[in-house]
C-alpha cells in the first residue's frame, strides 16, 4: 500500500483509516486499495506516525484527507476516549474532512457519547455499531484459549450475536465510498445469537478437536488477567465488558449488515468452517 509520502504530492482526495493495522482497519484498507481509493493507514508505525495519545501527530496525518474511518483502540469505553475523539473530530473537520465513519460498540454509554460527537460534527457521518467479533476467537484475545482447548471466561448463558469482521469492513467501505449511507446508524450483528458454550461447540465441530467452555467467577478472571501481565487498559476493558456489557442488554439480532449491503450477515458456522480450513486452529503436533 502507498504510504503518506507517496500521496502527499497528489491532489486526489485521501481516505484515512485509523487503526489500519487492526482487525477491522486492515480489512477496510485492503478493500479501499482494491477499489483504487487513495488510502492512508494511520498507526504508530506509519509514516507519519499517528498516536491517539499525542495530538501533535494528528494534523500531518489528516493532510489532504476527505473521509476517515475512525476506530479507537482498544475500545471507545476506555477512559479518555471520548475526549480524544472529540478533539480529533474537531481537527478533522477544520482540516477539510467531509465524511466520518465511526466504528462503535453496542451497549456502551461511552461509545454512544462518541457517536453523538460524530453526528454533531457538521459533516457526513455513518456509525457502524458492532457486536462482539467472531475473529476474537481466531486472531484476537481468545485465540490462545481456543488453542489450549478451553475458553475460560466469566460468561454465563447470556447470548451474543457475534459478527464477522469481514462484514464490518464491507459496511465501513460502503459508507466511506458510496452515497446513501449518510446519517445511518448500522447496528451490525451476526444472523443468530450464541452463548460462549455454543461458540465452543461450533469451534470444536469445525476444528475437529474438543474445545470446551468453562465458566469462571468474575473475580477469578480479573485476577488471572492481572497476573497475565496484560496492559492495564486491556485488563480494564475485559473486566468491563464481562461485568457490564455482557449482561443481556445486547441479546438481540439487528439488521445493519442487510440494510447497508443488501445481503445477510455471515453465519458463525460459515466463519468457523473458513477459519478451520485455513489451519489457524490446528493443534501443534
Amino acid at each position: 500500500m502507498n504510504d503518506f509520502q507517496d500521496k502527499s504530492h497528489t491532489s486526489n482526495p485521501v481516505t484515512l483509516v485509523l487503526g489500519g493495522t487492526g482487525k477491522t482497519g486492515r480489512r477496510v484498507a485492503d478493500r479501499l486499495v482494491s477499489r483504487g481509493v487513495e488510502t492512508r493507514i494511520a498507526s504508530r508505525s506509519a509514516n507519519p506516525t499517528f498516536d491517539w495519545n499525542d495530538q501533535s501527530t494528528w494534523k500531518a496525518t489528516l493532510e489532504g484527507v476527505e473521509a476517515v474511518y475512525v476506530t479507537y483502540a482498544p475500545d471507545l469505553a476506555i477512559p479518555g476516549a471520548t475526549d480524544a475523539v472529540r478533539d480529533f473530530v474537531t481537527m478533522a473537520v477544520e482540516q477539510g474532512v467531509r465524511r466520518l465513519v465511526l466504528l462503535s460498540g453496542r451497549g456502551e454509554e461511552e461509545a454512544q457519547a462518541c457517536e453523538r460527537i460524530v453526528q454533531d460534527a457538521g459533516v457526513e457521518w455513518t456509525v457502524v455499531r458492532s457486536s462482539w467479533f467472531n475473529q476474537n476467537f481466531s486472531e484476537g484475545e481468545f485465540l490462545g484459549m481456543v488453542m489450549d482447548g478451553a475458553i475460560t471466561l466469566p460468561a454465563g448463558d447470556i447470548p451474543e450475536p457475534f459478527v464477522d469482521v469481514d462484514d464490518i469492513a464491507d459496511v465501513a467501505v460502503a459508507a466511506l465510498t458510496e452515497d446513501g449511507h449518510n446519517g445511518e446508524i448500522y447496528e451490525v450483528t451476526g444472523p443468530r445469537m450464541l452463548t460462549f458454550a455454543d461458540v465452543a461447540q461450533e469451534i470444536s465441530r469445525a476444528a475437529g478437536r474438543e474445545v470446551e467452555f468453562i465458566q469462571i467467577p468474575k473475580d477469578a478472571f480479573a485476577g488471572a488477567i492481572a497476573e497475565s501481565g496484560a496492559p492495564q487498559e486491556i485488563a480494564w476493558l475485559l473486566n468491563y465488558l464481562f461485568d457490564t456489557v455482557l449482561d443481556g442488554r445486547n441479546a438481540y439480532v439487528c439488521d445493519g449488515v442487510k440494510r447497508a449491503l443488501g445481503r445477510e450477515p455471515t453465519d458463525f458456522s460459515e466463519f468457523v468452517d473458513r477459519i478451520a480450513a485455513s489451519g489457524v486452529w490446528k493443534a501443534a503436533a
